[in-house]
């Protein structure tokens, strides 16, 4: 079964559209308040919940029977063309979303490690996301009617505020989140309830991870949002989902949109950075300042270069690992018009059930270093123009708004974590 239709099938599987779809959560004894039954007050609502999801997967399924939406359903933005696996499914699925959707914010913890975080900075998505949760209109004060629950715990403050550079010990930071979760745990029914199946948390530190392995259930159960999705580090393709890292250097992306037309692109495949992993030193130690051909691939830039410049005069922007697998330099690249040319092990692609990166992006073997530039000047230019183009169109759903828009990199995050709990079906694990 070739990569293609196996992505489309995962995509299908995610909306709920087979019977083998569903993650069935049976009691383990490794939750959070370990071996301890929860007495609800009052009847659990989860089997409403779950009705509910089942009809949003009964709509949709029927929408991929259709292959039509009204264009009075959606007035604006429709989806379509070969940037997405099947336009019309994700189409319904985001309307659904948009309809039904509704998250609980825990309230529990102070800012600066609980509801805050940094906007600024290549780590900046996990400020962006949670300061926009706090106030989105898919938030619901009622924990009842909420078919998912948001932990908004900040890695990078953690990291900040928590890590002691002197003793470079891990325990106070997963410490940290333990008590976190332990408290929700005790206070509200909701976490053991599922043993967190149905909570999310999301992160774009590097340590995102590592940190949430100190929770069993939440490293097993829940949906972690992750920028270092790397699925040789515990990333789950199924029920994880990957983020896109991005840098604002000025908050927003003023400035950052937009690039000439292809025939005003002279550069062909152009890199600066620095010796980050071993990727980039099998790059660098092959093609660094070899400039002929319109390649530019160098550790830094004179003084007189600025590093957008370079972007936008550039046909492909390759995208190496660096330390870790996230780099902001993918979603540059699409911000300015440049094709991505991602050369990374392991990486799970922001959206990938959704978006078809084929079309729109170049995907480079560590074994094809070496014939980077024949491989990419063997691209035609009508292939060229219309991956370029592709890029343009996919650009809307990496987009930082404030506030968020539809189908911008807020609400693709959303409907990525959406899928993941149509494809969780959850029983009260205190109810017989």
């Amino acid at each position: 079964m070739n990569s293609k239709l196996l992505i489309i099938l995962s995509f299908i599987s995610t909306l709920g559209l087979s019977s083998s779809s569903s993650r069935m959560l049976s009691g383990s004894s490794d939750s959070v308040v370990a071996d301890r039954e929860i007495k609800l007050k009052n009847p659990s609502n989860l089997g409403e919940i779950e009705a509910g999801l089942a009809k949003s997967r009964a709509l949709i399924r029927k929408s991929a029977a259709n292959q039509t939406i009204d264009d009075d359903d959606d007035p604006g933005y429709v989806p379509s063309g070969s940037v997405y696996w099947n336009p019309n499914l994700f189409h319904r699925s985001y309307l659904v979303m948009e309809k039904e959707l509704k998250i609980y914010v825990y309230e529990e913890g102070d800012p600066p490690v609980f509801h805050d975080a940094p906007c600024d900075g290549i780590l900046g998505m996990e400020g962006i996301f949670i300061n926009d949760m706090e106030i989105s209109r898919f938030r619901t004060r009622d924990p009842e009617k909420a078919h998912l629950f948001f932990l908004p715990i900040s890695i990078v403050s953690i990291v900040h505020f928590v890590f002691l550079r002197e003793t470079r010990l891990w325990s106070d930071m997963k410490n940290t989140l333990v008590d976190y979760v332990n408290v929700i745990a005790e206070k509200h029914p909701y976490w053991n309830r599922s043993r967190g199946a149905d909570h999310f948390m999301l992160a774009c530190h590097d340590w995102g991870p590592e940190i949430s392995s100190a929770i069993p259930t939440l490293y097993k159960n829940s949906i972690r949002a992750l920028c270092n999705a790397n699925t040789s580090e515990g990333f789950n393709l199924t029920r994880d989902v990957s983020i896109p890292e991005i840098y604002l250097p000025h908050g927003t992306t003023e400035g950052l949109l937009g690039g000439p037309f292809p025939s005003k692109r002279t550069t062909l495949v152009f890199f600066s950075g620095g010796v980050h992993g071993y990727i980039r030193q099998l790059l660098l130690d092959h093609w660094e300042n070899k400039t002929k051909d319109g390649v530019k691939i160098q550790q830094y830039l004179s003084k007189d270069e600025n590093y957008y410049d370079e972007v936008r005069k550039s046909k492909y922007c390759i995208c190496a690992s660096g330390w870790e697998v996230a780099s902001p330099r993918m979603v540059e690249a699409l911000y300015m018009g440049c094709v991505p040319v991602l050369i990374k092990v392991h990486y799970a692609k922001p959206f990938n059930d959704v978006l078809n990166w084929r079309e729109f992006s170049i995907d480079i073997g560590l074994e094809n270093i070496p014939n980077l530039k024949s491989i990419l000047m063997e691209i035609s230019q009508r292939k060229y123009i219309r991956l370029q183009r592709n890029g343009v169109q996919v650009r809307k759903h990496f987009v930082v708004n404030f506030p968020p828009k539809r189908y911008d990199v807020f609400h693709m995050v959303l409907h990525s974590i959406w899928l993941r709990r149509l494809n969780t079906r959850i029983h009260d694990l205190h109810e017989p």
